[in-house]
């Protein structure tokens, strides 16, 4: 591993061979203590120097002097995939007869949905469209929703999230292309992802091409974080073992998707022009749309990854409320407590204090619920996956005989995490354990990185 400090000049640097034959080692607990010990020994600049320094989160390409911003790290105009598409007039789409997988976060960067462009786009014929999860609009929160007709196009909209979650053969009658234009969230578990993974396996299938419009990952595309996917909890929020936070654009997941797991699309991804993984979207220059009902500011895409993970415990993460995913409660929880709990621990860049909510829907509606709201300091440094952790294992601690999250093993991904934070084990070290799965992900993923 790896660690450099810009401002101090410190470098630490830890080689190791594998020195466990049985394959159950881990050194991360090692790696860990040096990194302690290192940053004990930093004894100038000050402290308050170092707190007050502005965090540019860059780990690749050009580095800052203290106190100075790394270029591409301010807003710049992003080019979405359908902007480029249209700036190039439109040549991988001439003469196919497309569907076309989208919803309301399908915009042009001066706000034109993809459905009205490409209705309109010369050469291209428009079929039909398909949706995913929260339908074309993006505004329902439901198991099943049914097909329709587009109010302004009159095409059908075949759903994704009802009967079915693959596009059908009766579905792509009269298709040569599929084109995608979703936003993600830069999160294993949404459900956009695997929505992509069965549109590619359905059209290699029908030996129909595939077009992915390329979009921003909102909470950057560098971090990497979380344990891997287990093959047996594989599903429609876990379509392959792959972090929580993978640090990847749609568009190079659609293509790490097709190789990797064998799928044989004839896949072609229009890539951004302008982005840089080290952007979140508030750097981008492009307006936020809510991609789904309860993911409604960066904020809330920053702490999803955690959050998110333990959402299927018995707890309320603000589903119901006017800030899904900022707080977490549930009427047995002493909403003090935990904030002191948590806020001991010293997790870097978040803060949490005591709040009282009654959400209107999901988990505990209109019931009475205490718990913490999390303020984000600093978004580089935080880890938003030990949030989670941290969260669950406090819970663990304080209402040990109350708190259930079994059910989130599917959204962490794996049993492990939970089971160690039940046992009392260290959440610090749980973290460190995954470093070995993170490592190995971002290995593989080199592959299909297309920006710098």
């Amino acid at each position: 591993s790896l660690w450099v400090d810009p401002r101090t000049k410190l470098f630490v640097i830890f080689l190791s061979s594998r020195l466990h034959p049985d394959g159950n080692g881990d050194v991360g607990a090692v790696r860990a203590r040096i990194a302690t010990i290192a940053a004990s020994a930093v004894t100038s600049p000050s402290l308050d120097a170092l707190a007050g320094a502005a965090m540019t989160g860059t780990d690749f390409g050009a580095v800052a002097e203290p106190g100075r911003a790394v270029p591409g790290t301010p807003t710049t105009r992003v080019l979405p995939g359908i902007d480029v598409l249209a700036r190039d007039g439109f040549a991988v789409l001439k003469g196919r007869k497309v569907g076309l997988v989208t919803n309301h976060t399908g915009l042009s960067a001066s706000g034109t949905s993809t459905i009205d462009v490409l209705h309109t786009a010369p050469g291209v014929t428009l079929v039909s469209l398909f949706s995913p999860e929260h339908g074309i609009r993006g505004l329902l929160d439901e198991e099943g929703i049914a097909s329709s007709k587009d109010e302004r196009t009159g095409l059908t909209i075949h759903s994704l999230y009802g009967t079915t979650r693959r596009p059908t053969p009766e579905m792509l009658q009269g298709i040569d292309t599929l084109v995608v234009d979703l936003q993600d969230v830069g999160v294993r578990f949404y459900t956009y992802l695997a929505t992509m993974g069965y549109v590619l396996e359905e059209a290699a299938k029908q030996k129909i091409k595939v077009v992915v419009l390329d979009r921003p990952n909102p909470i950057d595309g560098w971090h990497v974080e979380g344990p891997l996917a287990t093959d047996d909890l594989l599903s429609f929020i876990a379509y392959m073992p792959m972090p929580i936070r993978h640090g990847m654009t749609i568009g190079e997941l659609a293509q790490l998707f097709n190789a990797e797991r064998k799928i044989g699309a004839d896949l072609t991804v229009v890539k951004m022009d302008g982005w840089r993984r080290d952007q979140w979207f508030d750097q981008t220059g492009l307006t936020w749309v809510n991609p789904s009902p309860n993911m409604r500011n960066l904020n809330q895409a920053t702490l999803y990854p955690g959050i998110g993970a333990i959402e299927y415990a018995n707890i309320s993460v603000g589903r119901g409320t006017d800030q899904p995913f900022e707080q977490v409660g549930a009427p047995w929880i002493d909403g003090p407590r935990l904030a002191a709990a948590l806020n001991a621990r010293g997790l870097a860049g978040i803060r949490f204090y005591p709040v009282r909510f009654t959400p209107t829907s999901s988990v505990h509606a209109n019931a009475a619920c205490q718990g913490v709201f999390m303020v984000v300091t600093n978004r580089e440094q935080l880890q938003p996956t030990r949030v989670g952790l941290e969260i669950a294992s406090a819970l663990y601690k304080l209402h040990g005989d109350q708190f259930d999250p079994k059910t989130s093993e599917r959204l962490v991904g794996t049993p492990a995490a939970l089971a160690r934070a039940k046992a009392g084990d260290d959440p610090a070290a749980i973290v460190a354990s995954w470093a070995g799965a993170e490592a190995s992900w971002r290995r593989l993923r080199a592959k299909y990185l297309l920006y710098p």
